[in-house]
């Protein structure tokens, strides 16, 4: 795909209620590298090799494992490589960035709050709904990894 207009050029501030987003998620209780996990669970799903050269150098530089990013996509194979909490995130990422599949299943939404509270749960949903977001608008732009 080649590389596509500027959204910035096009729409100054395009980015900024993302960006205001995603402020609001740095202040999250979840981790950081609960956050990369998100983020790149999500970009593994929809493709985005932008995002997923990013945020595999994020997790790295937080202390992130190697060998977890790299059988993140098959983490249900290598599920002794993953936390219970770990599990319930990757789950409710698939769930939420395959919306249009199944919906988000009573169990997995039911598990999430159980580990985790109401309040991070939502978290979680907004960090997933975020990097979703963020997936989409570097692929529609052509964005390219750097």
């Amino acid at each position: 795909m080649k590389t596509r207009f500027n959204l910035l050029s096009a729409m100054p501030g395009a980015y900024t209620p993302l960006l205001e987003f995603d402020k609001i998620l740095a202040d999250s209780e979840l981790d950081p590298i609960q956050h990369e996990m998100i983020r790149i669970r999500t970009s593994q799903i929809n493709g985005c090799a932008y995002c997923l050269n990013a945020h595999t150098k994020n997790a790295l530089k937080y202390g992130e494992h190697q060998q977890r990013i790299f059988v993140m996509s098959a983490w249900r194979e290598a599920r002794n490589w993953f936390s219970e909490k770990d599990q319930a995130i990757l789950e409710l990422t698939e769930e939420i960035t395959l919306i249009s599949q199944h919906g988000v299943s009573d169990a997995v939404f039911d598990k999430a709050v159980e580990l985790f509270g109401e309040k991070v749960t939502a978290q979680i949903i907004l960090a997933i709904v975020a990097m979703n977001s963020w997936n989409r608008l570097a692929i529609a732009f052509g964005k390219h990894p750097e």
